[in-house]
């Protein structure tokens, strides 16, 4: 019986995948998205540490995270919309299912912000707190994605998961 290093692994996209993708204009709003809410992070991500370091600055660090919550929510809504162009639904295509599946905890931890602060569920270090929980789920899913592309770039084939392969 083969073992499954030895079964052939497929690559990211097949040729239609890879056309319906370079045609979709959905790819250059990825494209530009992606680099934008990665700078609006770093920023967020300066601003948080220094009020939790000094003190200060608790209501542009708070700003910069409800920006960075929106950048969040506007790469998520037009990469679904991306991922239905190429792969034929808006969530968990098998290529992408690991990421889209950790996404949903980046959105939950996101929203969970937006959440506390608008009940004022917690204090203000409570909050630059969670918005550090959800900044590290985003750079984990961000680094899963360009892992990802990067082996697409290459032409490296890619192991689905078999659980992926199965939600077709």
């Amino acid at each position: 019986m083969a073992s499954r290093k030895d079964e052939p692994v497929p690559p990211l996209y097949t040729a239609d995948q890879r056309r319906r993708r370079d045609r979709s204009c959905w790819t250059v709003v990825q494209g530009v998205l992606a680099p934008l809410q990665f700078v609006i992070f770093l920023a967020s991500l300066v601003l948080v540490l220094r009020y939790l370091q000094s003190g200060n600055g608790f209501g542009v660090a708070t700003l910069s995270v409800v920006v960075k919550v929106a950048a969040l929510y506007a790469i998520m809504i037009t990469g679904a919309f991306w991922e239905k162009a190429v792969f034929g639904r808006y969530l968990f295509a098998p290529a992408f299912f690991w990421e889209d599946a950790f996404s949903m905890l980046v959105i939950a931890l996101h929203t969970a912000y937006l959440v506390a602060l608008w009940l004022g569920l917690l204090t203000h270090v409570g909050l630059m707190l969670l918005a550090l929980a959800a900044f590290a789920s985003y750079a984990i899913n961000a680094a899963q994605f360009v892992i990802k592309l990067r082996l697409a770039r290459r032409g490296a084939a890619i192991r689905l998961p078999a659980l992926a392969g199965a939600a077709e």
